[in-house]
């Protein structure tokens, strides 16, 4: 997980992601009006994750203009515009989120985020596939052993939804932040046949 620092102009911010990539990168230069992986990886320090690089990126926009925005994805290179495209997260409520989020895409949303320390207020459990002698299988762990879970809240009303975000990461601020992740599911129960609700793996988050 990682504070995102939106950028304030279109300027700032062709500046910063126009970047020439790392010094071994021999396909991209800088200020050469084109946006490459490389120059991303850079800025937001992803390697080799597409999705979550097109996630870094649409937050490092959300303060500017829509025609700014709209100005500096048309430089990104072309396969780097399709991933946009395929990647792109979609800005939800905590209410909308369970109705109308797709497991495994990138979500926005914002509210104040309360941790969970009450076992009793929060059971959830994830399904790891796993090898046992030569076949698959499937261990079952509390959810609350990898991650530490927050109620995120609507700021302008009484709606929530969960969100998560690694053991031993930074702790999120109690206040009014846009969190960005990727959607996921846990199962209510133990059973490998549980029913299965929502969460939100953070990835990035900024203060508001």
């Amino acid at each position: 997980m990682k504070k995102v620092k939106p950028y304030a102009t279109i300027e700032d911010a062709l500046k910063s992601l126009d970047n020439g990539g790392k010094f071994f990168n021999l396909l991209a230069k800088a200020k050469d009006g084109v946006i490459n992986p490389s120059e991303i990886v850079k800025v937001g320090g992803i390697f080799d994750d597409r999705q979550r690089m097109i996630l870094f990126l649409e937050m490092a926009l959300l303060q500017l203009e829509q025609a700014d925005r709209d100005t500096l994805i048309s430089k990104l290179e072309n396969d780097l515009q399709r991933r946009y495209r395929k990647y792109k997260p979609q800005s939800l409520r905590p209410s909308e989120v369970t109705s109308k989020g797709k497991v495994g895409s990138n979500v926005l949303i914002s509210g104040v985020p309360v941790q969970i320390d009450s076992t009793s207020d929060f059971r959830g459990f994830l399904l790891i596939p796993i090898m046992k002698e030569r076949t698959n299988a499937v261990s079952i762990i509390a959810l609350r052993e990898d991650y530490d879970v927050y109620e995120l809240k609507a700021e302008d009303g009484d709606e929530t939804f969960f969100i998560a975000h690694a053991r031993g990461s930074e702790k999120l601020p109690p206040a009014k932040i846009t969190i960005g992740g990727v959607l996921k599911e846990y199962n209510l129960t133990e059973a490998a046949s549980s029913p299965k609700d929502k969460f939100l793996e953070v990835v990035y988050f900024l203060e508001d």
